[in-house]
């Protein structure tokens, strides 16, 4: 762990999941984002940010997976976690590629 930290401002990370949102919206047909692709490459988070070494450890991580974990979430908000960060971010990053 470094010295470096970058603070996020939660009232400016909400304003802009917002926006983003919003782009989604306008840049789709209907409700709905479709995806193409389920199985993606994962590294682990013990080499994620070890930029100064090649990963070693590439699991297969798959979106259909990440997004029924956060539709469950919707059934039972109080059994949010941390780690429903990081299966919103899988998603995100599939319809970010997906959107222009």
């Amino acid at each position: 762990m470094t010295e470096w930290q970058l603070h996020v401002s939660l009232t400016e990370l909400r304003r802009t999941i917002d926006l983003l949102m919003d782009h989604v919206a306008a840049a789709t047909d209907g409700d709905t984002v479709d995806l193409d692709q389920d199985y993606f490459w994962s590294i682990g988070e013990d080499e994620l940010y070890e930029v100064y070494n090649t990963p070693s450890d590439l699991t297969l991580g798959q979106l259909s997976w990440s997004w029924g974990h956060l539709t469950d979430l919707l059934s039972d908000p109080d059994g949010a976690i941390g780690y429903h960060l990081v299966w919103l971010s899988e998603v995100l990053r599939a319809i970010g590629h997906k959107i222009p």
